[in-house]
């Protein structure tokens, strides 16, 4: 729910700060306090419309805070309208788009009455909200969607241009048969030929080097034989047995040093064709890492893939009547879904409609007719079987067209519709704000009106812009708006009520300022009969 808000040179608003509970929150006073702008505030923080207009004369920004506590999950939306410029958003300190405000806003709160922020307006959640409604179990829809889904992208990727097809085949034979050819086994090959190319392409004095080398270490006077010398100059004596010891671990080094320099140089031989097979054979490496990629690795990874889509591509013929027998079934099951769904939300349109007229008719609005209309098959172009096309339509008077929700005209009818519609609906956001709720009623009507937004108070964090008494009486909580001039300056401000300032605010909106005692003793018995009321509700539980 929304715990907190916080307001700064909005409107009149300069500085405000507002803690919320839980239940129905009335908030009222006089028509001009600034109420207005407190909707405005919660409507900026889940997305709505910036304009610097509402930025307070006389400073250069505007900003609206508001945390938001579902769980244990806190989340803090931030508002910054500059007096030129962008508008800045903020979701938990980070900076933020206003469209990923205004998608976590949906989540938390939903605004009903002038704003364009509500989200049974959307068709999708008309769309679920009907499902919800029914119980409508779409699990078995969603997957045979994603079968067909799957199939349709594993025939794609077969090519359905046979001309096309025909070509890929023999790039991709002519490429696979190269890399094949080559026999790569080794992706360091290249690497072990170059030295060995090294060698060959200077045999002759590759090996004269070596044999100087060993000649060094190992010939008479030799560096072998000249440290067997020092070594015999220091006889057995034990004061050099570390030294000796050393020493003669350096001569068996030297030794074996030598026998690999004797080797290699035995092992070199000059020989041209050898050396004439390893340059082509790393021209040829060159050639298919310039075609088909940076290292030997990347040709071999190549090879394969290659290989499997030619496999692939070859099979076409087997592999497309296997995936077209797939496809029908899909298909078929597929329809099947649809025309489950497409039924069960049909049947319960007329249901829901009716469910929300009843409550219409308790809400002021005794003629209003509400339709839930599904699209069908038979007939339309879209053919959509399983009904996603889903209206709420609505005709507020006797002789007047049912239109879609978005096109009512009436910020109050609208508002009054959306609570039929979560009165009957049990899902939405946790708050959910109803600004012209009362607009144009009265007796029986705000009474009906005050009690379906205490029923809804029970399962929602209900924020009421209110007129009514009736209304502001069955409030969990009150928070009166006003305003005062200084030095020619407007500033709005707002308190929550104590029990005896309620029962004056409420005396107030009762009479106008008109008969006061009559209207504080009128609004002692309007809280204490909601008191009452609620009293026994509990019992009766």
């Amino acid at each position: 729910m929304l715990t907190e808000l916080r307001i700064e040179n909005l409107g009149i608003v300069e500085n405000l700060e507002l803690v919320f509970s839980d239940g129905v929150i009335a908030l009222t006073g006089e028509t001009g306090a600034g109420k207005t702008m407190l909707v405005e505030a919660i409507n900026l923080l889940i997305g709505g419309r910036a304009d610097a207009t509402v930025v307070r004369h006389g400073t250069q920004e505007a900003r609206v805070e508001g945390r938001f506590v579902v769980g244990d999950n806190e989340t803090i939306l931030c508002r910054v309208i500059p007096l030129d410029g962008r508008s800045r958003a903020y979701v938990n300190g980070r900076l933020a788009t206003v469209a990923q405000l205004s998608e976590l806003g949906q989540e938390l709160l939903d605004m009903h009455g002038q704003h364009a922020h509500q989200s049974l307006l959307g068709a999708a959640a008309q769309r679920e909200a009907l499902d919800h409604f029914a119980q409508i179990d779409l699990s078995g829809l969603r997957a045979a969607r994603a079968r067909v889904t799957e199939v349709d992208a594993s025939l794609a990727l077969l090519g359905g241009d046979e001309r096309a097809r025909a070509r890929e085949i023999d790039l991709l034979r002519f490429q696979v048969d190269e890399i094949s050819a080559a026999s790569i086994s080794d992706p360091q090959e290249d690497e072990s030929l170059a030295k060995e190319q090294d060698v060959l392409s200077d045999a002759v004095n590759y090996r004269d080097s070596l044999w100087s080398a060993h000649g060094v270490m190992s010939d008479e006077d030799g560096v072998s034989d000249s440290l067997g010398k020092a070594i015999a100059f220091l006889g057995n004596r034990e004061a050099f047995s570390e030294i000796i010891t050393r020493m003669k671990i350096i001569q068996s080094d030297l030794d074996d040093v030598s026998g690999e320099l004797r080797d290699t140089a035995e092992g070199i031989e000059d020989n041209p064709k050898r050396l004439d097979d390893v340059r082509n054979r790393r021209q040829l490496l060159l050639d298919l890492r310039r075609k088909y990629g940076e290292t030997l690795s990347d040709v071999m990874q190549y090879g394969a893939e290659s290989s499997v889509r030619l496999e692939e591509l070859e099979g076409y013929e087997a592999r497309a009547l296997a995936l077209d027998a797939d496809r029908k079934q899909a298909v078929s099951e597929l329809r099947i879904q649809e025309q489950r769904v497409g039924d069960a939300r049909r049947k319960a349109a007329p249901l829901l409609a009716k469910a929300v007229q009843q409550r219409l008719r308790k809400l002021a609005m005794p003629h209003a007719v509400l339709d839930v209309h599904v699209a069908n098959d038979s007939g339309d172009v879209s053919r959509d079987a399983a009904g996603d096309g889903v209206v709420f339509l609505l005709a507020a008077n006797p002789g007047t067209e049912a239109l879609p929700l978005t096109k009512v005209a009436s910020g109050g009818e609208l508002a009054r519709t959306m609570l039929a519609l979560r009165l009957v609906l049990t899902e939405g956001p946790h708050s959910l704000v109803f600004d012209e709720v009362d607009a144009g009623i009265g007796g029986e009507a705000a009474v009906a009106v005050a009690q379906a937004l205490s029923d809804l108070g029970k399962r929602h964090q209900v924020l009421v812009v209110t007129h009514l008494a009736q209304v502001a009486a069955v409030a969990t909580s009150h928070i009166q708006v006003s305003k005062q001039v200084k030095d020619r300056q407007t500033f709005a401000q707002a308190q929550p009520l104590d029990a005896d300032a309620r029962i004056s605010e409420i005396a107030r909106m009762l009479s106008g300022g008109v008969a006061e005692t009559a209207a504080l003793e009128h609004a002692k018995q309007l809280l204490a009969a909601t008191t009452s009321e609620v009293a026994a509700k509990r019992s009766r539980r």
